[in-house]
This record gives C-alpha cells, structure tokens and sequence, in this order.
C-alpha cells in the first residue's frame, strides 16, 4: 500500500495522519480536472517529507527529478518509489525528498551492489584479461535492457555508510591498470549507453606506450566519466614480504606505493583519490592502517561477489569479468539483493 511508504514498519499511524492522507487522495481526484503541478502538505511528525504532484504535459521523469530533485539523473528515485518507469499527463505522482529506502532492508532481506572488474579489450582476440569489443558491448547492453544501473562509487559509499538510496539494480564498474583499450574501446561504449565507471591506475604503467595510456588519455578518461582511482604505484602485491627484506623495510616500500601514486595522480590530474583495487585483491591490516592514513576511504579485493551495506569498506568485493565469459555466465555476478535474512 501507498500510505506504507510513509510510516515506518511496525508504526501504526495515528487518526490524524490517516485522514492527512485521506486528504490528500480526494485532492488529487478533485483536481484531476484542472491543471495543478504541486499540492503543499505540512510535514507528518515522523514521515518523511514528499511533494504530491500531477503530471503535465511535457513531463518526464528526468525533468520532474530536476525540477523537484535538483539532478535529472535521479529519476530513477521518482520511478522506483511510484514503481513506474513511464508517466503520462494527468498521472498522480510523489516525490520523496529524503531517503526512503537506504539498503532496501526489510525482514526479508536486503540489497547487495556488484562491482565488475574489468583489464582490457580487443577488436577480435580474448583471453583471461582481454574483453571482446562485442562481448563488452552486449554485457553493457545487457545492463540496459534489464534496468541495471551503473553508479559512480562515491554513490555506492552513500549506500555502505547508510546514507542514500541508491538504484534497486545498481551496479559498479571497474577498469584496473591503465591499458589502452580501455580508451579505444570501453570508453566509446561507456559513453553510448551514458554509464559512469571508475579506472584504478598503477601509475608505473601509464607511460604512453602502444599498450598503456598516457596521462593526457586519463585526463581526458577522467573528465569523461571515468572516475580515476589508485592501483598503487608499481602493482605489488601489498600482502607479501620480499625475500631478504626485513619487516622496516616491506613497511616502508607498501607506504610508498600508496603515497606515490597518489601524489602522482594528484599532480596529473589536480584530484585527490579516496580509494584503491589492491593489486591482486591481497591485503592486510598494516595496508589498511597505511590507506586510513593516508585518507582512503575504501579498497576493493577482487574477491567474486556482491556488496551490502555493511559490507567493510576496505575489504570490498569485485567480481572479475575474463575474455571467455559467455552472457550467462555474465549474468551470474549479478546479485543485486539477498533474501538472507538478518537476525539480531
């Protein structure tokens, strides 16, 4: 029911706030017939706060998620708290100004995000770490036509810290390294389909060679939509104590990939990076001490599965996508909500 959205589980709302609500279905029926964009109703003690509105001509979602929202890129909020996906003139909509379902937990269960990982593509050859062109297009327009939705990984923190509510099919993409097919052919495709993704770099490897970007491609990757992130400097394996070197030492060497490619991309590209893909999806608590020093905010391993809320944040999952994926198999690191219920 409708009036469930405001009030939460297990709160039974008063007389009051039930003839409020009454009210607001005769106004909507009263003025079906005449032009009327927004009704103004004081705020319910204890719900949450909404614009009832009656679609115009003219209206869509994006523009109504603009217009009430201040980012037409959140229509996805109006669609998923009305459970539309279209709307038409004279339609009864509400807008939630707030968040009203922040990881979608119920007693049944709750959400999880999956984070795809990718390295880098061909026109024809795959391999372990080499994506078709045709293949990416299709897992990306597999995405689309099944209202997947790819969100930046600032977003996907609102979700883990309990912030926001993020798309019920939300989605993470990743690139790691800095390869060149990442610019010559994910890239193109990204922008086809208008998906955010994120690009952790070792910045060892961005030196413009035939295989590798330079750093005027991630720039311009950057501006474009591709969030660059950190991949360490040298891509060491962070978890593992070189022979004859002693534990100063390993401590020393593990700060200094951290530190260096994150002053690297800082001076390239005038940003400051929050997280990192741990080269090999290895870690450990001397790592995660040296990323909360240096103001990481979160880490992802390469470890196959999805992420709920109170997933720990530097030890986040990411599920690899290898060149001899089939759709199906595509379609199986997916996982967008777990009927796992939580118990106290």
């Amino acid at each position: 029911m409708l009036i469930n959205k405001f009030f939460s589980v297990g709160r039974m709302p008063s007389f009051f706030q039930i003839l409020c609500m009454l009210f607001v279905v005769l106004l909507f029926q009263g003025c079906a017939a005449v032009p009327s964009t927004v009704v103004h109703l004081p705020r319910l003690e204890g719900a949450p706060r909404f614009i009832p509105v009656l679609v115009q001509f003219g209206d869509t979602l994006p523009s109504l998620a603009a217009k009430y929202l201040g980012d037409a890129d959140k229509s996805w909020i109006i669609a998923d708290f009305n459970d539309v996906r279209d709307i038409r003139p004279g339609q009864e909509l509400i807008i939630p100004l707030e968040p009203f379902a922040k990881a979608r937990l119920t007693r049944k269960g709750y959400q999880t995000v999956p984070v795809l990982t990718y390295h880098n593509f061909s026109e024809t050859k795959h391999g372990l770490m080499m994506v078709r062109r045709s293949d990416f297009d299709a897992q990306m327009q597999f995405l689309k036509d099944n209202d997947y939705t790819p969100i930046t990984i600032d977003e996907l923190f609102d979700f883990l810290l309990y912030r926001k509510e993020i798309p019920e099919k939300a989605v993470v993409i990743t690139f790691d390294d800095g390869w060149r097919g990442v610019y010559d052919i994910a890239y193109p495709i990204l922008k086809k389909y208008g998906f955010p993704a994120t690009l952790f770099v070792y910045t060892d490897l961005i030196n413009g060679s035939r295989k590798t970007l330079n750093w005027d491609l991630v720039a311009e990757l950057d501006k474009g939509g591709l969030d660059v992130q950190c991949h360490t400097k040298s891509h060491r394996n962070l978890n593992r104590v070189l022979e004859n070197e002693s534990f100063q030492q390993y401590a020393t060497e593990i700060e200094r990939e951290i530190t260096e490619c994150t002053e690297t991309v800082k001076k390239k590209l005038h940003k400051k990076v929050k997280y990192l893909a741990y080269p090999y999806g290895e870690t450990n608590n001397l790592v995660i001490a040296f990323l909360e020093k240096n103001g990481y905010q979160g880490a992802f391993t390469v470890k196959r599965d999805s992420n709920p809320f109170f997933m720990d944040r530097y030890a986040l999952k990411r599920s690899m996508i290898y060149g001899d994926f089939s759709l199906e198999t595509f379609k199986k690191n997916l996982e967008t909500y777990s009927n796992e219920a939580l118990r106290g």
